[in-house]
């Protein structure tokens, strides 16, 4: 069995929609389940018109989402009222959002699930008229069980088990086609995991399946060195270990989920990443054991959209306990930290989340003083064999500063594979453009063979 989830670019029309029905067709006898997005466009649709309803502007958001899938029904040739008990349902939501003018995390999660609930059953219905039987199927029908977490839910201790006796009662003849993104607690309420959480289901399924391997399709042929949008010269890496794609799903590569690799980690299945528009390419294979490696490095990604808090005070000074209490104000105000510089008399730490931020900024001014900085990036340069080249952190940093960026946080640790920056947003483009001629181009002083792992 392998897992092949399909992200909204590779189900955005009726021409994508036939380069996955051969993909899967090809894949027949190794039976696959396929895990699928909602179309391109539909969950930001879904998610305006529920904002609009809380704002009382109901009426022309609410239609965008319906008619987008219509248009795409009609493309499909799907029968006009395949969906009309959906539309019905989300009518009926929306309008009742309008008249509290309230959204709930619930409320926004039940609106966000009507994309994938959607275009499961649009692709099924395309898949079986043209040759190959397939079923659409809610997750939470296979055992995916959540918590309450709306916004951001995790299946619930055991759920494996029952996922594997629901896929053993399922007709061998019939490929599954699965909503990522969505599930359902215990109350029968449905939930998500997360904005571009179906990669996150897709992995879930697979280990709880113990399946050959997670297929993740998407737009690119695999994991780059780089992002193409920012660098058109761009690179496939063949092979990467768990690690190093787990270090830059954090910090901002556009191809996988964070938390996508935690379950296929945990279950040592390998995770591929291919081009719906290229199928024929190798893409990317990562798993616990990756094929060596003879670059420094692996790839570069960015994350912006950081706010960074710098807290000074001469009470940190050889005070015992005190970065515990700063941690503890930032953990009830929901502060997830990036990054994190200290000294003995200041604290620098970033995070994205700004409203957080700020507070908890306004509690930690009773501790010193401290100012609040908007509009910065992560900038990480990823690779296996960072701690084994003198001084190429010194060059990294020569590269940006000739690049006429300023450096303002450093993160690097001890035999880390990641040295992470943190700069202005607006100068993500020149950073990572000349780092990326310095370490992946072949006039680039770092692109000669080094040591293996």
């Amino acid at each position: 069995m392998i897992v092949m989830k399909f992200g909204g670019s590779s189900v955005a029309n009726r021409g994508q929609i036939e380069k996955v029905l051969a993909i899967v067709r090809s894949a027949r006898e190794r039976a696959p389940v396929v895990v699928s997005s909602a179309h391109k466009g539909i969950t930001d649709a879904l998610v305006n018109a529920a904002k609009a309803a809380a704002s009382g502007e109901l009426d022309s958001e609410q239609i965008a989402p319906i008619e987008r899938q219509r248009e795409l029904l009609a493309e499909l040739e799907c029968p006009p009222d395949l969906l009309d008990p959906f539309f019905a349902e989300l009518g009926d939501l929306l309008r009742g959002i309008s008249l509290v003018k309230e959204l709930s995390p619930r409320s926004l999660d039940y609106v966000s699930s009507f994309g994938e609930r959607m275009s499961v059953r649009a692709i099924a219905d395309f898949m079986t008229r043209n040759g190959l039987p397939a079923r659409a199927h809610d997750v939470w029908e296979l055992g995916f069980v959540t918590n309450s977490k709306f916004g951001r839910a995790r299946p619930v201790e055991g759920w494996e088990l029952g996922c594997r006796e629901a896929f053993a009662r399922l007709p061998a003849d019939e490929v599954p086609i699965v909503t990522g993104f969505v599930g359902k607690n215990d109350a029968g309420e449905i939930t998500t995991v997360g904005r571009n959480g179906s990669d996150l289901t897709a992995s879930l399924l697979g280990g709880a399946l113990a399946a050959e391997e997670v297929q993740i399709w998407t737009d690119t042929d695999g994991v780059m060195t780089a992002d193409p949008s920012v660098v058109t010269g761009a690179r496939n890496i063949p092979h990467m270990r768990f690690d190093e794609a787990a270090e830059l799903a954090y910090f901002g590569s556009r191809v996988l989920h964070p938390s996508t690799l935690l379950p296929a980690m945990s279950s040592d299945i390998p995770v591929r990443v291919l081009n719906t528009n290229r199928p024929e390419h190798c893409g990317t294979v990562i798993e616990t054991i990756a094929a060596p490696n003879p670059s420094a490095t692996t790839s570069i990604a960015y994350k912006e959209g950081q706010s960074v808090l710098v807290l000074r005070t001469t009470r940190m000074f050889a005070q015992v306990g005190f970065l515990a209490r700063v941690f503890e104000v930032l953990g009830r105000h929901r502060v997830d930290v990036d990054m994190i510089s200290t000294s003995e008399v200041s604290i620098s730490l970033t995070s994205a989340n700004r409203p957080g931020l700020e507070a908890a900024a306004a509690e930690l001014r009773a501790d010193g003083e401290v100012e609040l900085h908007h509009g910065r990036a992560i900038l990480v340069v990823v690779g296996r064999h960072l701690p084994e080249r003198p001084g190429l952190g010194v060059r990294i940093l020569q590269g940006v500063a000739g690049a006429g960026v300023n450096v303002e946080m450093i993160s690097y640790g001890m035999d880390s594979i990641n040295f992470t920056m943190l700069i202005n947003d607006a100068d993500i483009g020149r950073a990572v453009a000349v780092l990326h001629e310095m370490l992946f181009e072949p006039s680039g002083p770092e692109t000669k063979p080094g040591p293996t792992a």
